[in-house]
């Protein structure tokens, strides 16, 4: 059993690439230096409590990267005791460098797999990993068709459209939708990631949840349906659409934002089509359950929700932590942190990042999660 476990773990952390390493030992190196000038002292009017010093080694998702700058940042100006370091090197390494014992927090896209959360006993001494929502990612449907504003799909016309079976403009499941739009004949260019994402894997969570029918395809990074073109990120995916007539594609809507690219209205069965938005995306995540055991707070998303204002498809980004068994020395850092990124303080900030906050339902129950961490 002994070696099993060992050969397991070989091939676990084997797969995380040189590269992955060499970024995580790089930024370990300066880890805790400072950048020149003391930190000011915390201003009046922020509610941080702090711990008096401590060091926070992260890594992880690449999603969760500009609010975790952010985060940093006004931590350290309130907190100059603590030191924290967050290195974007994808969800993956995340997971493996947390449960190397390499870090004490990692970012992911995704919960934890089982074999992962068994693995995690042996950083987690007499405890486990956990995943905790941290930062919700609305993902826009962009498209480019001169002429027609504020075009309405459903979750099966996506599905057909994103599998090669609705391939024009005027295709009359895309008229149903569209009472009194001229549809040009244009064909339908559908642009999906040629690399393994999450926000693949969120979109194919909600195809296959809203449109299951039509949508066989599995919740998986990867992308698995027919046809279409693909492009390298969210940012080639945006990039091709922006340029192409008749092209349709999924990002963040941080993308759409920047380049100006229009987005569809979603009919999910709510008296109106649902704009994606960080509003309407915190809605969504309101709309999920806890579906984690123990203290694990993975979210179930509701795909099918018809409720008024609701954007289903949102990108939720964990925080893995130990439930117990935190390194002494680290653990009130990484209390008194996460307990600010969790907070209405923390979260405020979030949608001028076009990231969707936490509902506060949520974020209450993710606090109280956090001030138990031992």
């Amino acid at each position: 059993m002994e070696q099993h476990r060992h050969n397991r773990r070989r091939r676990l952390f084997g797969s995380v690439g040189s590269a992955v390493a060499a970024a995580l030992l790089l930024s370990a190196c300066g880890l805790w230096s400072d950048d020149g000038e003391p930190a000011p002292a915390p201003t009046a009017a922020s509610s941080i409590s702090c711990a008096p010093q401590g060091q926070l080694a992260a890594s992880g998702s690449t999603a969760q990267q500009n609010a975790m700058k952010h985060w940093m940042e006004e931590y350290q100006q309130a907190c100059p005791g603590v030191k924290i370091r967050y290195v974007p090197i994808g969800s993956g390494g995340g997971v493996s460098q947390f449960l190397r014992g390499a870090t004490v927090l990692g970012g992911t896209d995704s919960t934890l797999k089982t074999d992962e959360i068994e693995d995690s006993r042996e950083v987690c001494r007499g405890g486990r990993a956990i995943d905790l929502p941290m930062v919700g990612g609305p993902i826009a449907i962009g498209y480019n068709l001169t002429g027609v504003e504020n075009l309405v799909l459903d979750a099966e016309t996506l599905a057909r459209i994103f599998d090669s079976k609705i391939d024009t403009w005027n295709d009359p499941a895309i008229a149903r939708l569209n009472p009194g739009v001229r549809l040009p004949s244009a064909p339908i260019v559908a642009v999906h990631r040629s690399d393994e994402s999450g926000t693949t894997q969120n979109l194919n969570a909600y195809l296959s949840g809203a449109a299951r029918d039509v949508w066989p395809y599995a919740k998986e990074r990867a992308w698995q349906a027919k046809g279409g073109h693909s492009a390298a990120g969210s940012g080639g995916v945006a990039s091709q659409v922006r340029a192409t007539e008749g092209a349709i594609g999924y990002f963040e809507l941080s993308f759409a934002t920047a380049d100006d690219i229009p987005t569809v209205r979603l009919d999910t069965g709510a008296p109106e089509p649902v704009t994606v938005s960080a509003r309407t995306a915190s809605a969504g995540i309101a709309a999920a359950r806890v579906s984690g055991t123990g203290k694990d707070m993975g979210l179930e998303f509701d795909y099918r929700t018809g409720l008024a204002d609701t954007y289903p498809i949102v990108l939720m980004t964990y925080v893995i932590v130990c439930d117990t068994g935190t390194r002494p020395e680290a653990l009130p850092a990484l209390r008194s942190f996460l307990a600010y990124t969790a907070s209405a303080e923390g979260q405020s900030e979030l949608t001028r990042l076009h990231h969707a906050p936490l509902p506060e339902k949520v974020a209450a129950q993710v606090r109280g999660v956090i001030s138990s961490l031992s």
